[in-house]
């Protein structure tokens, strides 16, 4: 057995509180089915400033349709915001562990807003880390973002070697890393960050101006719209399903190694595929599974300011200290992703 499926075992046994920030988004929605099923209690936090209510209710039904059971009772959702101290506190009372998902994401949107993405990415990341720390849960995990490499563009991207940001929201992510670690080494508070590398799964959502590229070009391939590629398509990423993320979660908030505490920990596969490679994937995936859609070729335009060339991950450090073992690869995950995206989305 890995480490993750002997934690597994031990939690559907051993049920804990915890703290989901963001709840409501994609990755936090995610994280609370995963909690639930396996039968951990599950505060969570959000303010719907970019997450969906419909969201929470897909994760609980697909609960209720894997267990038989609802579960919902599991579950508090608190509608609050982690720039308001206040709101902080009441999520954080009585938790084990914390989940800290919460934050404006994208790239974009920083460069076009970059005082609102100071504020919740760091303002509202100090208020969570104090009161995380004055309500002493067990253990703080934190999303971190890969964009903290910036213009190194050495590859695969190695956890302590990092460049100089590229946009508000790298800024943002990386000072989220300097206070997480002021904290452990001033209050011996425990937190572990994570680096996503192009988490992309269910319940991401298509729609918006600063959605993920995955369920846009979903969603364009399915309507019959046409798919827009910022630059020559051979810019690469580290695309990395779900569901290994929340694995990632999970171990680090149950590990007991005391050299993985205080660390940041890249989550991601390894790999590197092109955008090009990527559509070609999707398209063919799709047109399997619907009768009647066109194979067309996508539309290049300019690239897009802030965005790094190309992204690969190395995970040796997860795999070491965190005994991370990412059970989806690129195929895999789209297969899951796109079949979601098809009997769900209308």
């Amino acid at each position: 057995m890995t480490k993750f499926e002997h934690l597994q075992e031990y939690l559907n046994n051993n049920q804990k509180t915890w703290l989901v920030t963001g709840v409501a988004g994609f990755i936090g929605s995610n994280l609370l089915e995963k909690l639930l099923l396996l039968n951990q209690k599950v505060v969570g936090l959000d303010s719907f400033d970019t997450g969906y209510q419909h969201n929470i209710d897909q994760a609980l039904q697909d609960v209720q349709n894997t267990t038989g059971k609802d579960l919902s009772n599991n579950f508090n959702f608190i509608n609050g915001d982690i720039r308001n101290s206040s709101d902080c506190n009441q999520a954080c009372d009585g938790v084990d562990y914390v989940l800290h998902q919460a934050a404006l994401g994208s790239v974009p949107r920083s460069i076009e807003d970059p005082l609102g993405t100071n504020e919740a990415n760091i303002d509202g990341f100090i208020n969570m880390l104090v009161t995380s720390r004055d309500a002493k849960v067990k253990r703080f995990v934190y999303a971190a973002s890969s964009s903290s490499y910036g213009d190194n563009s050495d590859l695969p991207k190695i956890e302590h070697m990092i460049g100089n940001p590229l946009s508000p929201y790298a800024v943002t992510k990386l000072v989220n890393e300097l206070y997480a670690s002021v904290f452990a080494k001033n209050y011996d508070f425990k937190t572990i960050g994570l680096r996503y590398f192009n988490i992309f799964g269910k319940r991401q959502d298509p729609n918006g101006a600063y959605a993920a590229v995955i369920p846009k070009w979903v969603a364009s391939v399915l309507n019959n719209e046409d798919v827009y590629i910022n630059g020559d398509g051979e810019t690469s990423r580290d695309f990395c399903y779900i569901d290994n993320a929340v694995q990632s979660n999970i171990l680090a908030a149950m590990t007991e190694n005391n050299e993985a505490i205080d660390q940041v920990y890249n989550v991601a596969l390894n790999e590197r595929t092109s955008l090009n490679e990527l559509h070609r994937m999707i398209v063919d995936k799709i047109t399997q599974r619907v009768q009647g859609l066109e194979k067309k070729e996508p539309i290049y335009r300019d690239f897009r300011p802030g965005d790094v060339r190309h992204s690969q991950a190395s995970v040796d450090k997860a795999y070491k200290l965190l005994e991370y073992r990412p059970k989806y690869k690129i195929s895999e995950g789209l297969d899951e992703a796109i079949d979601w995206y098809i009997n769900s989305v209308k």
